[in-house]
């Protein structure tokens, strides 16, 4: 058995030790912006931890418009629902910028929940907070005006970033919130505009800091 000092990082995001995933055989994947991690209805068959970079994993209609399911940052994993039920991926999964991203094979990353049951715990943990804050944020946007499904977004990164206490950087585009928000491109603009003159956020450079 495998030493199981430093085996997980945070209870907060699936951040498992990359030392203790390079051990398992896992390789760290350079990622260009834009590119395709993998494919809605693609066979899941890997683990995947952003060491640096964020993915979005969005579902698109016959139109074209599309619908983010998910948002992910450096040392969140992303993906993993299939892996437990041999299904295919419900989304695609793409860079938003250029990304270093650990993937490791499905067959072992269930053996190191298996061989480490506090992953498998904070896994489960992980899982359901996923699924309580996706719902309160689908209920926020739904029910809401403009201004409120945006900070709605807002404010879950910012828990993620868990800088409370100060205003951080949004590495996101306006179309990328309006594509999460369900929101015209046009109307993200403008409501930046106005939050930014009532001291809501700061914006510095077309880059939003909340």
């Amino acid at each position: 058995m495998r030493p199981k000092k430093h085996i997980l990082k945070s209870t907060l995001i699936m951040q498992i030790d990359i030392d203790l995933l390079f051990s398992w055989g896992a390789v760290a994947k350079k990622y260009k912006k834009n590119e395709v991690v993998f494919n809605e209805d693609e066979v899941a068959h890997f683990y995947y931890q952003i060491i640096d970079g964020s993915v979005r994993m969005f579902n698109s209609n016959d139109e074209g418009k599309e619908f983010t399911q998910g948002l992910f940052c450096k040392g969140e994993s992303f993906g993993e629902p299939p892996l437990f039920i041999d299904q295919p991926y419900p989304s695609k999964a793409v860079c938003l910028q250029d990304c270093t991203i650990m993937k490791l094979s499905k067959d072992k990353f269930l053996k190191i929940l298996d061989e480490y049951p506090l992953i498998q715990k904070s896994f489960l943990v992980l899982l359901a907070n996923k699924i309580h804050s996706k719902s309160n944020t689908s209920k926020e946007i739904i029910n809401q005006k403009p201004e409120f499904r945006i900070l709605a977004f807002l404010n879950t990164h910012k828990r993620k970033s868990e800088c409370n206490d100060q205003k951080v950087l949004i590495p996101y585009t306006r179309q990328e919130i309006a594509n999460f928000t369900g929101l015209r491109v046009e109307t993200v603009i403008r409501v930046f505009s106005k939050m930014n003159d009532c001291n809501k956020v700061d914006i510095i450079n077309h880059k939003i800091f909340y």
